[in-house]
């Protein structure tokens, strides 16, 4: 772990990276992780749905509250059933940004907007001031970006209390707060650093990061939409499945 940090601040010293026309680092392209932060953002071997991994947590340990761990230790037990996105719903911050799917950044001078494959997930980051909402909640935050130097900053907010950080049930309150750091230290490669604070769960703040990497063979992500049963789609679903193609067509395809 300690080799592959000091590989990524060697790149962050050294790299240039290409610039918007208003001269902002331009971080926009389809990327992706390539870890197994998804399913369990600290080092584990291999098991049932949850393929072994090392972990993304600075230095190895999640300082949870003694009750706190006896709590992700029952969801880890219950994952199948509990994990949010067992049940296709938002998958929160930071764990949409490592989930096994491709997203993209977009920028404008005035906000940076990430849209995720899964789920239609996408965020809105204003680099504008932007006052927030008074008891505001849901399951992706009020995020707020700036620039500091070529890394963008994004502080968010506004959480409630039913995202995981990964399968393995490692959890949060209504009162998370996560500052992540988006900082391109290579054409293909930026390097991500999220700071988790929240004292209802934790003891104190805490960090994750990762490489995520530039899809050079995308030219648009395309769509997750993870329902259960296609009834759930809420509309009737058209034409034949692609394993069915090479059937003969039906004499009245459905209109």
């Amino acid at each position: 772990m300690k080799t592959i940090l000091l590989g990524i601040l060697l790149l962050t010293q050294r790299y240039t990276p290409p610039r918007t026309p208003e001269g902002q680092p331009d971080l926009q392209g389809i990327w992706q992780v390539r870890n197994t932060a998804n399913w369990d953002i600290q080092d584990h071997a291999g098991s049932y749905r949850i393929p072994a991994g090392l972990g993304v947590v600075e230095g190895g340990e999640i300082p949870y509250q003694a009750w706190a761990l006896a709590k992700k230790k029952q969801n880890l037990e219950n994952r199948l059933a509990d994990d949010p996105v067992e049940k296709c719903y938002l998958a929160g911050v930071p764990r949409t940004t490592y989930l096994p799917y491709p997203f993209q950044i977009l920028q404008t001078p005035e906000a940076v907007v990430i849209a995720s494959e899964y789920v239609h997930t996408w965020r809105w980051i204003p680099l504008a001031k932007v006052e927030r909402y008074d008891g505001y909640e849901s399951w992706m935050g009020d995020s707020r970006g700036h620039w500091d130097g070529d890394s963008l900053v994004v502080e968010t907010l506004g959480f409630n209390d039913q995202t995981w950080f990964d399968h393995s049930g490692n959890f949060h309150s209504d009162a998370l707060k996560v500052t992540e750091r988006f900082t391109r230290t290579a054409s293909d490669a930026i390097d991500y650093q999220v700071t988790i604070e929240d004292p209802k769960v934790f003891t104190r703040p805490w960090k994750m990061r990762m490489p995520i990497y530039l899809h050079n063979d995308m030219t648009r992500v395309l769509e997750n939409e993870c329902y259960l049963a296609a009834e759930e789609a809420g509309k009737p679903i058209r034409g034949r499945h692609p394993e069915d193609r090479g059937a003969a067509a039906p004499s009245n395809p459905p209109r």
